[in-house]
């Protein structure tokens, strides 16, 4: 892969720069780097900001590490799952944290990761060492269970339906790719602005990733370590994983802890891990979204631990 094709564009590009300006020094833990996008503009931002830079995505490291060359004696590689690389990283001296948590454009273009509608595998990994792949799921899943994850994790209003005709298809013949899978259902459920596989192909991916527990990993992860005054912002991409990162903070900003049925707070009341500091989700705006279509359902939440 080449470093003048670059293959992602880093959604709310400006907007990270600015909540992260106000940092001096320190370390700046990228959880998700991806193609280096936003990692690259911390650095050059900033030049007492060290980084270190983790994913699962053995592609995108390998591409990163390239990318960043430059600024190589700032930045650290680590390859595997945030919520397991953050408890095992010195954060004595973090001051940021910054997790982009959705699907990069390469992985949606790469037709043999078989993310994209017309990919000619059935796969969807993020880490291709993970044992369970869309394949799997797609052939294998039991009809309630396809109902349970496309009305969970997708929120696909026929997902009845769709796990019905699944079933009954597979039962001829096993999908063989995403394309496959992608023409049928195109067939059969109606979508007027979208794909009409997307939220299912969304739903899958999701499974097969774990993304939504990994997400709670992550934010569990974040507040065991106990940071002081450490800058938080987590970029999600659905209303599933926004639903998470709104809850979490507003958990972190909860002064007591005493279960709702207490009669008094016993807790000392002192249990706030810091502010919000955003109010209302970051989106992006008309111009960016027009150079990045991908942009338009990103969400930017920000929180400051004291």
């Amino acid at each position: 892969m080449k470093l003048n094709n670059i293959p992602h564009i880093p959604v709310l590009y400006d907007a990270v720069i600015a909540q992260f300006a106000e940092l001096r020094s320190g370390v700046v833990i990228d959880c998700t780097v991806g193609y280096g996008g936003h990692s690259e503009a911390i650095l050059k931002a900033n030049t007492d900001i060290e980084l270190i830079c983790i994913d699962q995505d053995r592609t995108a490291i390998d591409f990163s590490q390239k990318r960043l060359l430059p600024y190589s004696d700032r930045v650290t590689f680590v390859h595997g799952r945030f919520s397991d690389a953050i408890s095992n990283i010195d954060t004595s001296n973090v001051c940021g944290i910054l997790a982009d948590i959705g699907v990069s454009s390469l992985q949606l273009d790469d037709k043999s990761r078989g993310f994209g509608f017309e990919s000619l595998k059935l796969d969807m990994r993020m880490d291709p060492q993970v044992k369970l792949t869309a394949y799997d799921v797609v052939n294998t899943y039991t009809q309630e269970k396809l109902e349970k994850i496309f009305k969970t994790y997708g929120e696909v209003r026929e997902y009845k339906k769709a796990a019905a005709l699944i079933v009954q298809e597979r039962a001829k013949k096993s999908f063989e790719s995403a394309k496959e899978l992608a023409s049928f259902l195109a067939k059969h459920l109606y979508s007027k602005k979208i794909h009409p596989a997307t939220l299912v192909f969304q739903a899958i991916r999701i499974e097969v990733n774990d993304e939504l527990g990994e997400l709670q990993r992550l934010l569990d992860s974040i507040r065991d370590l106990q940071l002081s005054n450490t800058l938080v912002a987590i970029i999600s991409f659905h209303s599933l994983e926004d639903r998470i990162v709104k809850q979490t903070f507003k958990e972190w900003v909860a002064n007591c802890i005493c279960p709702p049925q207490a009669m008094r707070c016993v807790c000392g009341n002192d249990h706030a891990y810091g502010k919000i500091l955003t109010k209302k989700p970051i989106i992006a705006t008309d111009k960016e979204i027009e150079k990045n279509p991908r942009a338009r359902s990103a969400k930017l939440r920000v929180f400051k631990t004291k």
